[in-house]
């Protein structure tokens, strides 16, 4: 049976800011998906006190400031172990974990894993099977613009390879009220995922095969972005690994992410 007929477990998180390594997860969440069940899903959501300031940019994206998760946040290391603990369970039942661009989010669970300690870091850095949603859209729709083209004229089939763009896109309803909360960027990413195995048959396999072959499709695209960053004068950083990206060289648990200097305070 293909993997997109079967149980699902979604996954998601907010954190306070983009680097996977030094950043730290604000909220969780993983939905349980269940078809042909009364009640086809439940979700598991986690609010933390990351232990460090929320930037006001990442509070406009997701809604929850430092004094709301100093407040009613549960300490960091306790949380975390919950999330990871809850995410294998169901893992181990034969789930396959999805969410779009996971490799953000299962590398930022590793980070925090290590950071606090916890004996679930190589058990999630091992994880499997895992369906990424943003190398399954890449794979099957690889030329996409962002804008409309004399190739592609429709813009209802252009757009980012971002999680709004990307539903959007394989004609999935979006609530923009609850985007970027992670219990409905978490379901949001199911439902993109659940479009595109639908529309797409060699995506049609079990869960395993699917996870095998991101990985090497992963790299694929990473290579040519890469690639492309040389060739426009840029650095190549892009990480092939997937799902989790190995830390960088220098990396200690207790690192902050550097903000950049060409971006305003």
């Amino acid at each position: 049976m293909s993997w997109h007929l079967g149980p699902m477990a979604l996954f998601d998180v907010e954190s306070t800011g983009v680097d996977p390594h030094r950043d730290r997860i604000v909220t969780a969440s993983i939905v349980e998906v269940t078809p042909g069940q009364e009640k086809p899903y439940r979700a598991s959501t986690w609010l933390l006190d990351p232990g460090i300031e929320i930037p006001d940019g990442a509070a406009a994206v997701h809604g929850i400031t430092t004094e709301q998760a100093r407040a009613s946040g549960a300490p960091a290391a306790g949380a975390i172990y919950e999330i990871a603990q809850h995410l294998l369970a169901l893992s181990r039942t034969g789930m396959p974990v999805i969410g779009h661009n996971i490799r953000y989010d299962l590398t930022m669970l590793h980070a925090e894993l290590v950071r606090h300690h916890s004996p679930l870091a190589e058990d999630v850095r091992t994880l499997r099977p895992v369906i990424d949603t943003m190398v399954l859209d890449r794979w099957v729709d690889p030329w996409r613009p962002k804008e409309p083209t004399a190739r592609r004229r429709d813009p209802a089939k252009c757009g980012s390879r971002k999680l709004l763009d990307t539903a959007r896109v394989w004609g999935v309803h979006i609530d923009a009220d609850r985007a970027h909360g992670a219990e409905y960027d978490a379901l949001l990413a199911g439902r993109v995922a659940w479009a595109i195995a639908r529309a797409t048959p060699g995506a049609q396999v079990s869960a395993i095969e699917l996870h095998d072959a991101l990985i090497g499709l992963a790299r694929e695209q990473a290579e040519s972005l890469g690639a492309w960053l040389v060739k426009s004068g840029k650095t190549d950083d892009v990480a092939r690994e997937w799902p989790i990206e190995s830390a960088p060289d220098g990396w200690s648990p207790g690192q902050l992410a550097r903000v950049r200097e060409d971006v305003p305070a």
